[in-house]
């Protein structure tokens, strides 16, 4: 994994969470970042937790007081009833209980399923829940950035989107390797999209895997 230690040398591992959540709260988190600036949907769920003490009373709201109150989000008025439509399925699949808890018992490949079992929650989104929530279960989140440094690394194919990407790149990770040690490899992989391999004129000069970089060693050869 030397792309993994070039990268956490460069971004500083281990690297704090930035979350500290119940599942619940980061799966809903999650769906509320969704082509949204971090900011923002941070903003809604303090909002929305203001104005609700429990996730059972966001559940059963006028959708248009929980859209009103997701305003920062893009497309509130998609992301309101999504979410009351995933506590509901949650509240009847766990037979009332209104909880994630019960994840921490799981595998991981058992935790993803029945989170994608959920309306809306793909391969990114059950990731996030259980890595980035207090379980710190090791499943590996793969966002755009990750995905782009990625494909031009060479560790995926160009032709594989980003969902399909979360099989590959987590089965290239190794088995034993800790939620913090997975935490670090998709934060890396992302701090580094964001900072250097930009989607538009990527610093290659800088990067420090360039060696390992056939996308960016034909980029420097071609001057």
């Amino acid at each position: 994994m030397v792309v993994h230690d070039r990268l956490c040398a460069a971004y500083g591992c281990p690297i704090p969470y930035f979350h500290d959540l119940d599942p619940l709260s980061e799966l809903i988190s999650s769906l509320l970042s969704h082509r949204t600036r971090n900011a923002d949907s941070g903003r809604a769920l303090k909002q929305l937790r203001a104005r609700f003490a429990t996730w059972e009373a966001v559940r059963d709201a006028p959708t248009a007081e929980v859209e009103e109150l997701l305003a920062p989000c893009t497309w509130p008025e998609q992301k309101a009833p999504r979410v009351q439509q995933v506590l509901r399925a949650i509240t009847e699949r766990r037979g009332g209980d209104l909880s994630l808890d019960f994840l921490v018992d799981l595998s991981v490949a058992d935790a993803r399923a029945w989170l994608e079992g959920l309306p809306g929650v793909g391969p990114k989104t059950s990731a996030a829940t259980l890595l980035f929530s207090r379980l710190r279960i090791a499943a590996l989140p793969v966002d755009s950035h990750h995905h782009r440094v990625a494909v031009r690394l060479g560790l995926i194919p160009a032709s594989v989107a980003v969902g399909p990407s979360h099989a590959l790149l987590e089965a290239q990770l190794p088995a034993d390797w800790s939620a913090q040690q997975v935490y670090d490899n998709h934060e890396a992989l992302m701090l580094h999209g964001q900072r250097c391999c930009f989607a538009r004129s990527p610093a290659c000069p800088r990067c420090p895997v360039l060696d390992l970089c056939p996308f960016g060693q034909a980029r420097i050869d071609a001057g």
